[in-house]
Order: C-alpha cells, then structure tokens, then sequence
C-alpha cells in the first residue's frame, strides 16, 4: 500500500492521481516478473482446452466480476471465453448491493449453479476471487474439479494468511484449483492512505486481475499458433468487416459459445 509521504503534506488531486497510477504499474510488473511461469501454464492450459474442443467458462463474484466479463465477448479475445452468471452475485446490479457479498457465503450454491450449467468434463472454468475465502468460490472450483473440469484460480495467495476462511474446510480457492494465479493484492484492496482520510482508498485488484488475465489470453493465443491452430479471436464489430468475421468464427465454433442465441 502506498503510504503518505513523510511530513503529512497536505496532497492534491493530481499527485494522489499519480501515486494511484505509480502504485497500479509497480503492482503490474510484480506480476509480470512473479508470475511469469503460472502466466505461461495457464495460457498453455487454455490452449490445451481449446484444441482439444473443450470450452472456456469464467466465474467472478462482486467486482471480481468485471475481470471475468472483460474476457466474454470482447473484441481481440477468444470466441469460445463464456461467463458462468451466478444470478445475485455477477455485478452490483442486484438490490440490495449487499445480497451479492451473502450470497457469496451460501454452502451449496455453487453445486446447484454448475448442476443447471453447460460445464462438463474436459472445460476449463476461471475463477476469480480478490480473497478466497469466502464458500461460493472455494466450492465452485472443488465442484467444477470433481466434474473433471479443470481449475485456474485468480486470487491474492495474502488473504489466506492474514484472514480467516468462511468455508467449513478452512481453505481457500487457492488450495483447490489446477493453476493459481496469484494478483499480488494486499488484504483490503485499496492502494492509498492520508492522514486526512481515515480509510485506505483507490482500489486496483481490478486493473491488476484484467491485465492478468489478458496476458493469459494472449499467451494461449500464442501457443495455439505455434500448433498451427489457427486462434477463434474475434474482432471489433466497429471495423470494417469485424462483423462478418465474428459471425464465421460464431458459425464455427457455434457449439461451444453459450452467450449467443440459436
């Protein structure tokens, strides 16, 4: 966390915007440098799942949601990337807001998502989840292994030494998945304090689990080339041609893209 200079200086909006964007890059190259081989399995696993004809799902509850989301869809990403929707939990939409972070400590609601979900055997599920702790994620990934489904947990490892778990196994979703891939976010989130303040602010597990993620895409994209396969990435509907090219990509790999109707 970026503490305030030493003196108590009062700070303006412009340096704490800088101190953020100081913060944010030094928490994105820790995870370049120290994850740089779980960076590079991970994307392996998704190219693995792909040319295998599996399918791609990402789960995120709360904010971790964003990060999920921003893989579904999305223009330069892989066609075959789903959102598995929790319905409550996927956002901030629902009201009230607070429902979402219960839900995320009822035992047995992951079962009961993955049973009416189209996972099976031989799909990758990505679970993103800031702490860990709570039971909705640690029970996704033990589920979702249990049905053969492989595991790649999006997480900061620091939660589970400085909080406690709320599930009945006191794990983590680090301590049930295939790959871990650790964000580098200290417990509470924010980045920031001042004396002034009297609570730490401006989050960045955010920008931190997208760009993370991202680089997982772009190495599985990488290594399906270097297999001669050819990558199902889609391309911006707001240049010429983008949608002709996402509607082949759709036709081809219709039966494995589950956000689309017919």
């Amino acid at each position: 966390m970026s503490e305030q200079p030493s003196g108590g200086e009062p700070q303006g909006g412009n340096e704490l915007a800088g101190r953020f964007f100081d913060a944010a890059i030094g928490m994105l190259r820790r995870v370049r440098d120290e994850e740089a081989e779980e960076i590079a399995a991970a994307g392996t696993l998704v190219a693995d799942v792909v040319a295998a004809g599996g399918r791609l799902f990402a789960f995120g509850a709360g904010h971790s949601s964003l990060a999920a989301q921003d893989m579904v869809y999305r223009a330069g990403g892989l066609a075959l990337m789903n959102l598995l929707a929790v319905p409550g939990v996927v956002g901030v939409d629902v009201m009230p807001a607070t429902l979402g972070s219960a839900l995320e400590r009822v035992d047995g609601l992951a079962g009961a998502v993955l049973d009416c979900s189209p996972l099976r055997s031989g799909d990758l599920l990505v679970i993103i989840s800031l702490s860990g702790r709570n039971a909705l994620p640690v029970e996704m990934a033990t589920s979702a292994r249990a049905r053969g489904v492989k595991v790649i947990g999006v997480t900061s490892v620091a939660y589970a030494s400085e909080t406690g778990s709320r599930h009945a196994s006191g794990t983590y979703l680090k301590d049930h998945c295939d790959i871990v891939l650790d964000s580098k976010i200290a417990v509470g989130d924010a980045t920031l304090t001042l004396d002034a303040i009297p609570a730490p602010f401006a989050p960045a597990s955010t920008v931190v689990t997208t760009a993370l993620l991202q680089a997982v895409m772009a190495t599985a994209a990488g290594v399906l080339s270097d297999r001669g396969v050819e990558p199902p990435l889609l391309r911006s509907g707001n240049v010429d041609g983008g949608h002709d090219w996402n509607a082949r990509v759709m036709r081809e790999y219709g039966d494995r893209i589950f956000y689309r109707q017919g």
